[in-house]
């Protein structure tokens, strides 16, 4: 059992190095910088001290109306220091093929979403985004390959990623609501 934590551990540190460019080890999330919607650069730093849950989202998919639960989601802890990251992708059946005025305005009036949204990127395979390549390196239930559209990873206020959810995990299920409840302060 050791050699294959030891492996996993040996193939997260390789792929952590190789997708920096500044050749520095990301501890956490807040360690990415990515582009917004809009293809203004951002840094994920700006979202220290929040609770987050970073999910890879389509316009096209059976999962799409989740854009309304992590709305909800958003809208009853986002005064607690909580916030949903987007990230657009159209790595799973061609399901996001629109631009990124097109999503942006497809999210804002169909599903009136007003939480942070990111360009478009590939979030599997050899040209996933360098903060996919670091998610999905992670071990055990924090990581793991992206399955499908609208999987989400949940990371703490302190940079920390607590657990990564499928696709099928409504936004609004009791299963993650309760975890979210568990990485916030308490109160609100």
């Amino acid at each position: 059992m050791e050699s294959v934590i030891d492996g996993r551990m040996h193939l997260v540190a390789a792929v952590l190095a190789a997708t920096l460019s500044a050749g520095a080890t990301p501890v956490s999330v807040y360690d990415f910088k990515v582009k917004t919607i809009d293809g203004k650069e951002a840094s994920l730093a700006d979202y220290k001290g929040k609770a987050l849950l970073i999910v890879n989202t389509a316009s096209q998919c059976g999962y799409t109306p989740q854009y309304a639960g992590l709305e909800a989601l958003y809208e009853k802890y986002r005064s607690r220091g909580f916030t949903v990251l987007g990230f657009p992708s159209n790595d799973f059946g061609g399901q996001e093929p629109g631009s990124n005025t097109e999503i942006k305005k497809f999210c804002e009036l169909r599903y009136k979403t007003t939480f942070p949204l990111f360009s478009k990127i590939p979030v599997k395979g050899p040209e996933a985004d360098p903060l996919y390549k670091y998610l999905t390196a992670l071990p055990g239930k924090q990581g793991g390959a992206i399955t499908w559209n609208f999987n989400k990873f949940l990371i703490a206020p302190d940079g920390t990623v607590i657990e990564h959810f499928d696709s099928k995990v409504d936004p609004m299920s009791t299963e993650l609501t309760g975890k979210v409840e568990q990485v916030l302060p308490k109160g609100g």
